[in-house]
């Protein structure tokens, strides 16, 4: 190679490297900011299901009592084409009872057991007296002004028009955020109704890392507006050390070392992209998630994190 085309070579590379650091930065001169119809830094995850019941009404109004900004639930439908507020596809684990939600009417299903395990709380259990899956209709009925991020939990063309219709009977276009780990769950949220906001799914999450280490992230528009992901961290407290390889746990420090980038976060806000992290439950994993610029946290104990939140100081 002469030294010409080494020079031009070089030239633009470092070209490259200068706008892209700078967009980084200050991607308002490229992009346009997003318009943010709210703002959520404390999000309960399935009504917060280390302090009630998940997914229920009682959950539900325990984290609007003590101020959330946002509810986070999971939807399936019932054979009778009724949007249901549940987590799981079939009922075994949340109510003992083997059998899948879209094979019941909405009237037989059976109740929530009285004590379910904290999905993200290793050896912790949750009792409650209000047992009875709710519709989705009833949660935007009793809470019309609260934020409600809804996973859409399986790939189903009626469970999402039915979403989308309550949506809008509601009027909550400007409060709801729905999506899924499918990009073509997400896929299709997007057709069904543009009108509300959507998540990442794996892989745009994938993609946008990808983008943001190779430094083309800066010149890239983007469709979502949350990102909404996981600490990779977390899951050496939710297994017991001895039953973890050596392997499995690098590549959960890889991960972790991967998607916990402050300037990550910090580009993202800075294009009016709320970031979420979810399922933190313990006070230092609540204070790395703000120190790292996210915008809320996703948690099974919204009294810890509201707690957390009034002496925290972003």
């Amino acid at each position: 190679m002469s030294s010409t085309a080494a020079f031009c070579l070089l030239s633009t590379l470092g070209g490259y490297l200068v706008t892209s650091f700078l967009l980084l930065k200050y991607p308002t001169l490229l992009h346009q900011k997003k318009k943010q119809r709210f703002l959520s830094r404390h999000i309960s995850h399935r009504g917060g299901a280390g302090e009630n019941l998940e997914n229920t009404m009682a959950a539900f109004q325990h984290a609007v009592t003590i101020g959330t900004d946002m509810l986070e639930l999971d939807c399936h439908i019932t054979k009778d084409d009724q949007v249901v507020v549940s987590h799981d596809a079939n009922l075994k684990r949340s109510t003992g009872v083997n059998v899948n939600v879209s094979d019941l009417k909405y009237c037989e299903l059976p109740p929530y057991l009285c004590k379910l395990d904290v999905p993200f709380q290793r050896g912790c259990k949750c009792e409650g007296k209000d047992t009875r899956i709710p519709l989705l209709k009833e949660v935007f009925e009793a809470f019309p002004e609260t934020p409600i991020n809804i996973d859409i939990k399986v790939n189903n063309n009626v469970l999402i028009k039915k979403v989308s219709e309550l949506v809008k009977q509601y009027k909550r276009e400007h409060l709801t955020v729905w999506g899924n780990a499918s990009s073509e769950i997400v896929e299709k949220c997007y057709k069904e109704n543009s009108d509300i906001p959507i998540l990442f799914s794996l892989q745009r999450v994938l993609l946008i890392l990808g983008l943001f280490f190779t430094g083309l992230l800066p010149f890239v528009p983007i469709r979502e507006q949350f990102f909404e992901i996981p600490m990779p961290s977390i899951i050496l407290k939710l297994k017991e050390p001895h039953t973890m390889s050596k392997g499995h746990k690098f590549l959960i420090w890889l991960s972790d070392t991967l998607l916990m980038r402050k300037a990550l976060f910090d580009h993202l806000t800075a294009r009016g992209i709320q970031v979420y992290v979810w399922v933190l439950n313990e006070e230092h994993e609540y204070k790395r998630a703000f120190d790292l610029g996210a915008t809320g946290v996703m948690t099974d104990y919204p009294t810890k994190l509201k707690d957390f939140l009034n002496n925290f100081s972003a």
